[in-house]
């Protein structure tokens, strides 16, 4: 009823955030009523706002997306299934981006605000100053790590896993990559 569509569920130990079960949750009026996929996700290198050095304080408006990384099929699952997180609506005027770049299975979570400055240097032809760009970091950061992806709503029970990390299978060789 209150139109929520995805649920979060944050685990910690020591008071640090170490793991993230999210799902997605379909609206009641979908045709076949389930929900998902669902993910859980191992967290590391949490670094609160507050400890970002130079950092800005976010706005209400949406972010835009920045999906990089996302190769294989897998990859492309999970790559949209993050970006689901957000509304598909990004209002630009807050010039506010959130950033996934998954790099040999880590996904690396970057929340910046770009600014828009104008340099020292003329142009020669327009004799207008240059206008210079730089990222100015939000925070939080973190990085994840994907070991499930299961079909539907969380069910430990009955579930499908579409994907499960074995770690002593899959981590043989540090050529090979998932995402």
């Amino acid at each position: 009823n209150r139109k929520f569509t995805h649920l979060i569920v944050l685990s910690e130990k020591s008071k640090v955030c170490n793991g993230m079960l999210i799902s997605h949750l379909r609206p009641s009026s979908a045709a076949n009523g389930l929900g998902g996929p669902t993910a859980f996700f191992k967290i590391s290198n949490v670094i609160p706002s507050t400890d970002v050095p130079n950092n800005g304080s976010a706005t209400s408006h949406v972010p835009e997306l920045n999906l990089h990384g996302f190769t294989t099929r897998l990859g492309h699952r999970a790559g949209r299934f993050l970006g689901s997180l957000f509304p598909h609506n990004a209002q630009f005027q807050g010039r506010q981006v959130a950033t996934f770049h998954n790099q040999r299975d880590f996904i690396f979570v970057r929340h910046h605000r770009y600014v828009f400055h104008e340099g020292k240097q003329v142009n020669k032809e327009t004799g207008k100053k240059k206008t210079k760009a730089r990222l100015q970091e939000l925070g939080p950061r973190f990085t994840m790590k994907m070991r499930w992806l299961q079909e539907g709503t969380f069910d430990t029970q009955f579930g499908e896993y579409e994907w499960f990390h074995k770690r002593k299978e899959m981590d043989t060789t540090r050529r090979k990559f998932h995402l």
